[in-house]
């Protein structure tokens, strides 16, 4: 093994031209795969981050059949108090779990005394809103971010607060129906102006919790949805997985189940862009793969075909087949070797200068977001053994026909 190792870098040597334009196509299309998968991943990363972090959290907790019906708003599929408790219960003491949020969500009539419309309202606790949404302070585009808000206080959405022409200070009357069909209002002073979003949030007020709990004249605890935040969001599935277990085991009377868990990504329409995000790396790596496959096979073909001489005079005295099929498959490893390593080096060291250079990008209203490109190590060596083992196999087919050549006829070749 060790001298067909040698034989085979010398080979390399021998035509160094090639040898150089075959590692610099394949260090090209490495350093191409992990940029790309460094710039994409920090973008996704930095999406994810805004959406949760400034509205969704994490993972949600509904009753059972909520979100099938939550453009509607139904106050009929509130948990109650003994669900609260137990949910309560056992985010409480679930060691991943780093904060959640009680929210009550409605619709309203929004009036500034001369226009009437409608809006959307999550109603919350300032002090587990912020804990578990902490990035809900920067979507506060007018007004004091200062906790969040107070009782008789309301947030209201951009786009309400320009078409309805309400400025910070004014007051505003709410009108709701209750669960039971009876009407109540209450006036609210506006504290600030949200950040619009695309889809149904862009119409999505904030008021505190127990002022939800009074203007829909609630006498029992109830709550729309449970919003929970995880220290490491790397170890949501697995903290999905088991509150879906522990809460799928509890039934109603009927024997149905009480509770939904719902992640993130079932929630928000922006789990489809990290989908492409990651389609597209895929299409990237399969690129990669042919760049390598075509490069190495062509180059071995053309080794083949100008030492043809070469090989039957090794295999006429003596040189068996398995170790002239060997050596080509050592020279198209040894090719992979070459570029991947050259690739990493290239890659890692790009990925260092666009970290010191501070790269800024918008996303939404947010400005001068930093852009931190980074690749994971099992990335690395995903995209290594990736590319020495179509390297190898793209030296299979020519080292095949070399092993397979008649020594005479070899020989006779001009």
């Amino acid at each position: 093994m060790l001298n067909i190792f040698k034989i085979a870098f010398r080979n390399l040597l021998r035509y160094k031209r090639r040898t150089l334009l075959t590692s610099m196509l394949i260090t090209l299309g490495v350093v191409a795969v992990l940029l790309f998968i460094a710039v994409s991943g920090s973008f996704k990363a930095m999406m994810i981050g805004q959406i949760t972090d400034s509205m969704l959290g994490h993972l949600q907790v509904h009753k059972k059949g909520y979100m099938a019906s939550v453009d509607n708003l139904p106050l009929n599929r509130n948990l109650n108090g003994k669900q609260i408790d137990k949910v309560r219960a056992l985010l409480a003491g679930h060691e991943a779990v780093q904060a959640f949020s009680m929210r009550i969500k409605l619709g309203a009539m929004f009036s500034n005394f001369k226009e009437t419309t409608n809006i959307r309202l999550n109603a919350v606790d300032p002090v587990a809103e912020l804990a578990t949404a902490p990035l809900l302070v920067d979507r506060i585009l007018e007004g004091d971010p200062d906790g969040l808000l107070q009782p008789g206080e309301i947030l209201i959405p951009e786009l309400l607060a320009k078409g309805m022409q309400v400025k910070v200070g004014e007051a505003i009357v709410l009108v709701a129906n209750n669960k039971d069909g009876s009407v109540n209002g209450q006036t609210f002073v506006v504290r600030g102006i949200l950040e619009g979003i695309s889809g149904p949030g862009g119409r999505d007020g904030m008021i505190h919790i127990d002022d939800a709990r009074s203007l829909l004249r609630l006498e029992e605890p109830e709550i729309s949805e449970i919003a929970v935040r995880l220290h490491d969001i790397a170890a949501l599935p697995r903290v999905s997985a088991e509150l879906q277990r522990e809460l799928g085991s509890a039934t109603n009377k009927m024997g149905q189940p009480v509770f939904e868990v719902h992640t993130w990504e079932k929630i928000s329409p922006f789990f489809n862009i990290a989908k492409m995000i990651d389609l597209m790396t895929l299409f990237i790596k399969i690129m990669l793969v042919a760049i390598v496959l075509v490069s190495i096979m062509n180059v071995m073909i053309m080794a083949v075909f100008e030492r043809i001489n070469e090989i039957g005079t090794i295999a006429a005295i003596g040189t068996s087949p398995t170790r002239i099929m060997g050596l080509f498959v050592m020279e198209g490893f040894l090719l992979g070797i070459v570029g991947t390593a050259m690739g990493t080096m290239v890659s890692l060291a790009a990925i260092a200068v666009m970290n010191a250079s501070q790269i800024s990008f918008d996303f939404g209203r947010q400005s001068g977001l930093l852009l931190a490109p980074t690749v994971r190590g099992a990335d690395v060596v995903n995209i290594v053994l990736i590319v020495i083992a179509i390297a190898v196999i793209a030296s299979l087919q020519p080292a095949w026909k070399a092993a397979r050549m008649d020594p005479i006829t070899a020989l006779r070749h001009v």
